[in-house]
């Protein structure tokens, strides 16, 4: 079947693949359609008004554009505006379906081979009113109309609309982080993930282009140093960077961020942890905060966070007493005052 028109009931495809059936169409033309007359289906048309200007889904406008082809919907409830297509369609899928309707396929790879040999046949078969076949016609009358395809075959993506650009230059996307020109720090953007690649979008306007990190990756940076300052080069956080912000506060400090990275099974997993204790410096002073750990370990093997906080904001770093009972296990987790405390209140 060759038709300069296309037609996909959206009961039968979802939007990424009724996307892929176009551009699978056009692989098999090998050239793109001046023109797209489809029906007003959600994933190709957002609105139709009797008066006014159509407005077309984001997605499959930009995959026409991508092929140079110029989406001109049917009217709503008008079939007779593409008759052809929508007799082709019907012919050719009651053809196909007699053909294969008494094989059995293991796989989908030996389905579609079946297919196209099938459609091969089916497209040099002669007419029976006129002269030449159906690939004849092609080759001769819609095949010298059509458009040469673009170097890259349309990538099928997802937007992501509304991130906004952090001080550290990166946005994130996933769990993890992706750079943006240091320039647009504080602006909102817009991402457009891909199988295989993000794209930063402002206003229209592509800042750039990252490999898209693993599904399984997380709190990993993909930089692009030309995104970043060239005074104040940031680079991301790691265990070596961690362990020496604890080695300027202290020695205790450090063997707590030691112990937390020793208790992980990778060391991107502890940097988290550090960095939560680490940044109780900037609220406390950093003598404090190396009292408040030598407390700490003197009660717990591995403290944490929610160990060391606690302390600082009691004072206890500064009379260097834990009041009895204030640690309910080795690995309990949490301060808690004494019975005395609560039996004083009120007095």
């Amino acid at each position: 079947m060759f038709t300069n028109q296309c037609r996909h009931r959206p009961a039968l495809f979802e939007h990424r693949q009724w996307l892929r059936c176009h551009i699978a169409m056009y692989a098999w033309f090998g050239g793109s359609t001046p023109r797209l007359v489809c029906d007003n289906l959600k994933t190709g048309v957002i609105r139709h008004p009797r008066e006014g200007e159509v407005v077309l889904n984001d997605a499959y406008r930009a995959m026409a554009e991508h092929y140079s082809a110029a989406v001109l919907p049917g009217r709503v409830r008008k079939p007779k505006d593409k008759p052809s297509a929508e007799n082709t369609v019907w012919h050719a899928t009651m053809a196909l379906i007699g053909a294969m309707r008494d094989r059995e396929f293991t796989s989908l790879d030996e389905l579609r081979t079946a297919i196209r040999a099938w459609l091969r046949e089916y497209n040099a078969r002669p007419f029976q009113k006129r002269d030449g076949s159906r690939l004849s016609v092609f080759e001769s009358e819609e095949k010298p109309l059509l458009i040469a395809l673009p170097p890259l075959p349309y990538e099928v993506a997802d937007w992501v609309y509304g991130r906004r650009v952090q001080a550290n230059c990166h946005v994130s996307y996933a769990r993890n982080w992706y750079s943006a020109p240091y320039s647009h720090v504080g602006s909102t953007v817009d991402l457009r993930i891909g199988a295989n690649t993000l794209e930063i979008w402002h206003k229209g306007v592509r800042l750039c282009t990252h490999r898209l990190l693993p599904g399984t990756a997380s709190n990993r940076y993909s930089t692009n140093e030309a995104d970043l300052p060239g005074k104040t080069m940031w680079r991301q956080w790691d265990r070596e960077r961690c362990e020496r912000w604890a080695n300027r506060i202290g020695p205790d400090c450090a063997t707590v961020i030691g112990r937390l990275f020793a208790m992980e099974r990778l060391d991107e997993q502890g940097v988290e942890p550090a960095l939560a204790v680490l940044r109780l410096s900037k609220r406390y002073s950093a003598r404090r905060l190396e009292k408040a750990c030598a407390l700490a370990l003197g009660s717990i093997a591995s403290p944490r966070h929610s160990h060391i906080r606690p302390i600082l904001e009691s004072g206890q770093d500064l009379t260097g007493e834990i009041p009895d009972g204030s640690v309910g296990g080795a690995e309990t987790g949490g301060w808690v005052r004494g019975g005395d405390y609560y039996a004083n209140m009120g007095r």
